[in-house]
Order: structure tokens, then C-alpha cells, then sequence
């Protein structure tokens, strides 16, 4: 009997099972909706109209761009910041812009990651690559500010943020952004107010100057940076004058210097905008063994910031006016000479004489300077160096004084003379030979050293480096 009971307690349990199973079958659990793309997103969101509008009008088919796979991150702008902007630069609907435009401006709203607001946040300030089109082939950059909600190119600011969409982010802006020039970026940012003060108040019209088409690498001093300099002076105190000649001498004229150029190059010479000794462009020494460095004394720590017409580099130091020392000081290929003119001959000032820029000295020894550097193997071909009362002598051997001596004044071909500041003549022959640029015969008559590179321009002088140590008739 208890065998019948338990055979149909198990049967009445094996139906209810059944019955439950069966009972799923006909309700299955429903799908969840696929989450929406971008494109789908601005669709269904009504002030987002216009934006969808120029995303189908636009080059560039930016409608399956950004329907794509992504991840993206939009910037939106509203119907009513897409009226302002057209009403802003003069055309009457949105069929006025050229398409071309159209899409640069488009693109220049779209980030290629998953960037969120809480990713902002945390960041505080700084920028991150769009994807319009700028100098040097380059993505334009877009600079982000979060101290008072969050704000692009000082420009928009996010009324919705973080719109979740199947291939990224938006984040609705109150205005369009336009595509920013080198001194739009440098006014967007307020660690550079004072570099934009420094270029309002200066000779030249530098503000005109750096929206012009360029291209122009800019090496930007922030507001610290200024007042490290200024060291209490206010900037209206400066003679705009020497202003402007300073703040050229951050100015690259003609192209786009990345960082990555700079350090696939390692270290090296340009030159800047400034004016130096006798009427020539500045040369600016370049170095990336630690970092990215101008001159031995500025450092890059934000590159790579993209406009329409350039590129900025924030450097932490104002780059001042340089001397014949002060690249001397910056190239190591010269830390012999160095040593040479300070350590090993104290007796004689050489870095404060080679530093002047003004005449009538006493000594008789006066600016502009012409300088023929040796570089460090140069000394090391020495049997020995010698001791200080003759190393001096040989030191003034390697200066003209009086004449900043350019390669393109010399006798070519043929030989130029000049008296040193040590008192024997040097003779320079072009062409030279080999390898060498031109060759020189000292005040001793030896005719094998080589001038290997020349015009490295200060504003007191120019270099020119050799090969071999000269040494004069003692």
C-alpha cells in the first residue's frame, strides 16, 4: 500500500513539472530592445534635428561613419546653437555651407573613443584629439575645461552629457564649435591668458600674425612660466619692442613640428621668427634625450595641440634671447668647451664676456661675436689640454670680435682673413675639403681643421663648429 502512494505521489509531482515547463514554453522570457547607435539616438531626439540634417548633407558620409562600429564620442550641438552659428558667420541656412566645410566642422565634434563625463571630471582640463582635419595633416585638437561644468574650446557648454548609444557617447553641447586656430586655442585655455596678453601688447601685430595660414609651430609659455620671467616686472612695464622679438623667438615659421619629429630627430637646430646679430634668423637648439627641450632651459609639457594653422607645444620656461653662450651651454657636443671657458680658466670671465650685447667695454672686447666652436672630440684629439694662461690664449684664438660672420659672407670660393681676439689671423677656405664645409688655417699654420657645421645664430653672435682645437702662434 505504501508502494501505490509513493508511485502516484511521484506521478502527481512528474505532471505538475510537466505542466510548469509546458506553461514556459508558451510565455518565453522577452528579448531586450538592441540599444541604439548614434545616428539612431540624434534621430529620435528632437533638438537634435539640424544635427542629423548636416550629418546627411556633409562630405564624407558621415551618417555610416558614425553609424560604424566606433567607439565614438559626439559633441551635439542643438537646433538653436546650429541657428547662432549660422547667423554668426553669414549664411542664411544650412544649405549655404559649403559641404567641405560642413563635414570639417562636423568632424571636429567627434572624438574616436569612448570618452565620458566622469572621464573629463577626473582629467579637470586638457585636450583630446578630434577628428576634423588640421595643419600638417594633423587631427585638430579639442581643449575640455571642467571647472565650471564641462566646456569645450571655452566655446560649448554640455547641456546632457553621457547619452549611452551602441558605439559610444554623446554628450549634447549648447554651440558649435568652429575650427580653432593656433591663437583661438591659446585664448580657449586660461593657462596661456598671459602669453595672449604678452601677444596683444607687443610689436608686430603678433595676434594678426598667428592667424594668418601659417603653418607655425608655437612654443607656448604658460602663465607660470610668465611670471618666473616677468620676476615682479608687469608686463606692460616690458619694452614691447624686445617683447616681440622674444615671443618670435617661440614662433617656428613654416612648418609643423610635431613631437614625434622632434624626437625621431633627437636634437638639433631650427630656427624661429626672431631676429638675431645682424639682421639673421634665430636658431633654436633642440633636445629629447630627457623630454622634449629648447635651448637647455624649456621643456615641453603638453604637445602636440593642432589648429587650422599650426601646432603648440606649452613649454614651462620663457625662451629669453640667446647668446653664443647660452647655446654653448645647451648643445652637449660642447661640454668641453664649456668646461674650458669657466672650470679650467677662472682667471677670466669668458661666460659673462661672451654673454654681452652691449658695446664700449672696457676691455676693448665687444659683441657681436663670431665663434668657432670645437666639440668635444675636438678636444679630445688633444695629446693634453693645456694649462690655463695658454688655454686662454688658444679660447681667444676661436673668437672674432666685432663681426658676426656668416657663411654666406665668406669668399666662396676662395679665403677670408680676420684677426682673433688673441691677436693671430685665421684664414678660411671655401670650399673644403671632405666632408668639411670649409677648411681653417690658425695662427700655428695648420690647415687641416674643419668647419663641419655653421650659423648656429645668437643675438650677440654666431656659432660655426669645428673639428679640431686651433691653436694660435704662442
Amino acid at each position: 500500500m505504501k508502494i501505490r502512494l509513493s508511485l502516484l505521489v511521484l506521478l502527481c509531482v512528474s505532471l505538475f513539472i510537466t505542466s510548469c515547463s509546458n506553461d514556459d514554453d508558451n510565455n518565453p522570457t522577452p528579448t531586450p530592445p538592441m540599444e541604439k547607435n548614434i545616428v539612431e539616438l540624434a534621430l529620435d531626439t528632437p533638438e537634435l534635428s539640424t544635427l542629423v540634417s548636416a550629418l546627411s548633407r556633409a562630405d564624407g558620409d558621415l551618417v555610416n561613419v558614425l553609424s560604424g562600429n566606433g567607439p565614438f564620442t559626439v559633441l551635439a550641438p542643438t537646433n538653436a546653437a546650429f541657428t547662432a552659428f549660422l547667423a554668426d558667420n553669414g549664411f542664411s541656412s544650412l544649405d549655404q555651407v559649403p559641404t567641405d566645410v560642413l563635414s570639417q566642422i562636423l568632424l571636429n565634434h567627434v572624438i574616436m573613443s569612448d570618452v565620458t563625463s566622469s572621464d573629463l571630471i577626473a582629467a579637470g582640463s586638457g585636450y583630446a584629439k578630434g577628428s576634423a582635419t588640421g595643419a600638417g595633416d594633423q587631427n585638430i585638437s579639442i581643449f575640455f575645461d571642467t571647472t565650471n561644468g564641462v566646456r569645450f574650446n571655452n566655446a560649448a557648454s554640455v547641456s546632457t552629457a553621457d547619452i549611452d548609444a551602441s558605439n559610444g557617447t554623446i554628450h549634447i553641447i549648447n554651440a558649435v564649435l568652429g575650427l580653432p586656430d593656433i591663437v583661438d586655442h591659446a585664448i580657449a585655455n586660461p593657462s596661456f591668458t598671459s602669453l595672449v596678453t604678452a601677444l596683444g601688447a607687443a610689436d608686430g601685430d603678433l595676434v594678426n600674425v598667428l592667424k594668418g595660414a601659417g603653418p607655425f609651430t608655437v612654443l607656448a609659455p604658460d602663465n607660470d612660466a610668465f611670471a618666473t620671467f616677468l620676476d615682479g616686472t608687469a608686463l606692460g612695464d616690458v619694452n614691447t619692442a624686445v617683447l616681440s622679438q622674444i615671443l618670435l623667438n617661440h614662433v617656428i615659421i613654416g612648418s609643423t613640428v610635431t613631437s614625434s619629429f622632434l624626437v625621431d630627430a633627437g636634437s638639433g637646430y631650427t630656427n624661429t621668427a626672431a631676429t638675431g646679430a645682424g639682421g639673421n634668423p634665430m636658431s633654436l637648439y633642440f633636445n629629447t634625450s630627457s623630454g622634449v627641450t629648447f635651448n637647455g632651459i624649456s621643456t615641453v609639457f603638453e604637445a602636440d595641440i593642432v589648429g587650422t594653422n599650426g601646432i603648440i607645444h606649452a613649454v614651462e620656461t620663457v625662451i629669453g634671447i640667446p647668446t653664443v653662450v647660452t647655446f654653448a651651454a645647451a648643445d652637449p657636443n660642447f661640454s668641453t668647451l664649456v668646461t674650458a671657458l669657466t672650470d679650467l680658466t677662472p682667471g677670466t670671465d669668458f661666460a659673462a664676456i661672451l654673454s654681452r650685447t652691449e658695446g664700449s667695454n672696457a676691455d676693448g672686447i665687444n659683441p657681436n661675436f663670431t665663434v668657432f666652436a670645437p666639440t668635444n672630440d675636438a678636444f679630445d684629439a688633444l695629446e693634453s689640454v693645456p694649462g690655463e694662461a695658454v688655454l686662454t690664449q688658444v679660447l681667444l684664438h676661436h673668437v672674432i670680435g666685432e663681426a658676426n660672420v656668416t657663411s654666406s659672407m665668406l669668399n666662396n670660393p676662395g679665403d677670408t682673413t680676420a684677426a682673433t681676439l688673441q691677436g693671430d689671423n685665421m684664414t678660411i677656405t671655401l670650399p673644403g675639403a671632405g666632408d668639411n664645409i670649409a677648411n681653417i688655417t690658425d695662427g700655428s699654420g695648420a690647415s687641416d681643421i674643419g668647419i663641419i657645421a655653421v650659423d648656429v645664430q645668437a643675438g650677440n653672435g654666431v656659432i660655426h663648429v669645428i673639428n679640431k682645437v686651433m691653436i694660435p702662434n704662442l
